[in-house]
């Protein structure tokens, strides 16, 4: 069995005390080779609020930068050093120390605090390992946990940790019960955070315990009143001794039948997590993105986790109202979204006149496009917007079905008309449709609501679609600000460039779609052409007796090529006319 590597806990027992903390490294300085040495640097402002209970303790324990340069330097002439990062202020001390740091490590409670790891972006760590605590995270967690730290910050290595301080923690709480499931299910090196009473007989005997387990790193806390040399412990014990290590070798092994997670795991997770704060003021019918929208500290008001936040919006929930900056986010601040699909249609086609009236499989263009919208999941309204002008009030007489609502706006500004029914059904989140997309695909619209709501993003719509499936979701708030600019958005039929020619005004998401949900087809109604490659496409729909769906579609037209090219040749004017282009670049940017 191979002998686990040691780091030396150092934790805040100088108690502020410089010179207790430099003998203390002295006294450990015999240690080298399969030895670490851990300190805490933090800095009390980055590592909580100021009624955060501990705050005046953590101003107590504050050394500043020249303080820790001079333990690490002689810390690290015998053994590695690891730091415990807090905070942005761990991060400074990280950097300015960088040759002679070995490692970090993140407690559970910090392994949410998106603050740091922006921080940490900016490192190269490639050459460090990470230790990352898992106390009261379950399995799922670590999961995800490992997996955004690995993409983000790129460490040579990856070490799981279980155990918690708990002044002391009991032998019952000391996590013993995760060995056997965190080896079965991940390959990471494990460590062990040890924290029971160090008077105890378990001091020695739980380490030897979990050594023999499988473990392969120990964290042990040390103080100088304790000069007990760990190799003694393991090689030299009395009969009486081994008496009480045999019986505490099976107290350990029914340890094994804990649960996963305990209550008071739970409490101290509860107690020191890093909650979510808001950076800036953000508007009733906003979403939140936990990257960007947040710093993240101890304190003492409460409020939702990053967990409960993103569970919300991945439920469809929104703001429901103001919050200032400075504010944590609670339960009672969501609300459900109202979410509307809006469908753009007027009669004025030049290309191809009238052409949301003409048939697809036997029914008008518009309404083939309504029936498709109608299957999208988690909508409340479904809309025809058309213009208040003579020519489009036909147009009433297509809507499907009788709860598809009809609306009569603004006639060219698209914005405004889109505006006028969305705040008169007081809609949160709007797809954005037009009549020309008669095969728009309930499932692309699925992925795009969840990446919205996902994301906290303010427009969203994903990457090579094929034309005519590409769902875009617009937050009624978005939409307002764009109106705040542009009082008369002459060019608003080509609402997209608003938001993606000006992303410092917006959060833009663009998500990547399956390759099942990836082709290059035209699936957008202005040319003859385009009607009859449809028609062809429908009579298949229609032979099969099936009802639409984009694989099956996509299938089609990849065995069919003599359908697929009946429009392939046909391009999008606000594509490949450069002057339009130009001008739309121009008209569509916001200036002041």
């Amino acid at each position: 069995m191979k002998k686990p590597y040691f780091i030396i806990e150092t934790a805040n027992t100088h108690g502020g005390d410089f010179s207790y903390l430099m003998e203390l490294v002295d006294t450990f300085s015999q240690y080298g080779e399969g030895y670490g040495i851990k300190f805490q640097a933090f800095h009390p402002d980055k590592i909580a609020s100021q009624d955060y209970p501990s705050y005046d303790l953590y101003q107590q324990l504050y050394f500043d930068n020249n303080k820790w340069k001079e333990i690490i330097d002689i810390a690290a002439k015998t053994k590695d050093v690891w730091l415990d990062i807090f905070d942005t202020y761990g991060v400074e001390i990280l950097k300015e120390n960088f040759k002679k740091i070995a490692g970090i490590k993140f407690q559970t409670s910090v392994l949410y605090n998106f603050e740091v790891f922006q921080a940490l972006n900016s490192v190269d760590l490639s050459t460090k390992k990470i230790i990352i605590n898992v106390a009261a995270q379950p399995l799922e967690n670590i999961d995800e946990i490992l997996d955004r730290i690995q993409a983000d910050l790129k460490p040579e290595e990856i070490l799981l940790e279980f155990g918690y301080q708990a002044y002391p923690t009991t032998l019952e709480d000391s996590g013993f019960s995760k060995i056997e499931e965190i080896k079965t299910k991940f390959q990471n090196r494990l460590v062990f955070a040890d924290h029971v009473d160090g008077k105890s007989e378990d001091a020695f005997i739980l380490p030897l315990v979990v050594a023999m387990g499988g473990v392969d790193v120990i964290e042990k806390h040390v103080m100088l009143e304790n000069k007990v040399t760990m190799y003694d412990h393991f090689s030299s014990i009395t009969p009486e001794y081994f008496k009480k290590m045999t019986t505490k070798i099976i107290q350990y092994i029914l340890l094994k039948r804990k649960p996963f997670i305990n209550q008071k795991e739970l409490e101290y997770l509860k107690d020191t997590i890093m909650v979510p704060i808001l950076r800036n003021d953000k508007l009733k019918g906003s979403l939140l993105n936990i990257e960007e929208d947040f710093i993240y500290r101890r304190t003492g008001m409460t409020g939702l986790n990053v967990k409960e936040i993103i569970e919300l919006q991945s439920n469809f929930h929104i703001l429901a109202t103001d919050k200032k900056a400075g504010d944590t986010i609670r339960g009672e601040d969501f609300k459900k979204a109202v979410v509307a699909t809006i469908i753009a249609c007027r009669l004025k086609s030049t290309r191809l006149p009238r052409k949301a009236l003409l048939n697809i499989g036997g029914i008008a263009s518009v309404e083939r496009c309504i029936k498709s919208c109608l299957e999208f999941k988690n909508v409340n309204h479904t809309i025809l917007a058309t213009s208040d002008l003579e020519e489009d009030a036909e147009l009433e007489n297509y809507t499907y079905r009788k709860d598809v609502i009809f609306h009569k706006g603004e006639p060219d500004d698209v914005i405004r008309r889109y505006l006028s029914i969305a705040e008169k059904l007081n809609v949160d989140v709007i797809i954005r449709i037009t009549a020309d997309m008669p095969f728009v695909s309930h499932k692309i619209a699925e992925l795009a609501l969840n990446e919205h709501f996902k994301s906290g993003a303010d427009y969203t719509v994903p990457r090579n679609a094929s034309v005519g499936t590409e769902t875009e979701i617009i937050n009624t708030t978005a939409l307002q600000k764009v109106k705040k600019h542009f009082i008369s958005a002459n060019y608003s039929e080509y609402m997209t460039w608003y938001f993606q020619n000006n992303p410092e005004y917006f959060r833009l998401k663009f998500f990547e779609l399956p390759n099942e949900l990836i082709r290059d087809y035209r699936l957008t109604l202005d040319y003859p052409e385009d009607l009859e490659m449809f028609n062809r496409l429908q009579a298949y729909f229609d032979q099969e007796n099936k009802p639409f769906d984009i694989r099956i579609a996509f299938e089609f037209l990849d065995n069919n090529p003599e359908i697929s090219n009946m429009n392939s040749h046909l391009t999008l004017r606000y594509k490949t006319d450069s002057e339009l282009i130009d001008k739309l670049n121009i008209v569509t940017k916001i200036t002041d």
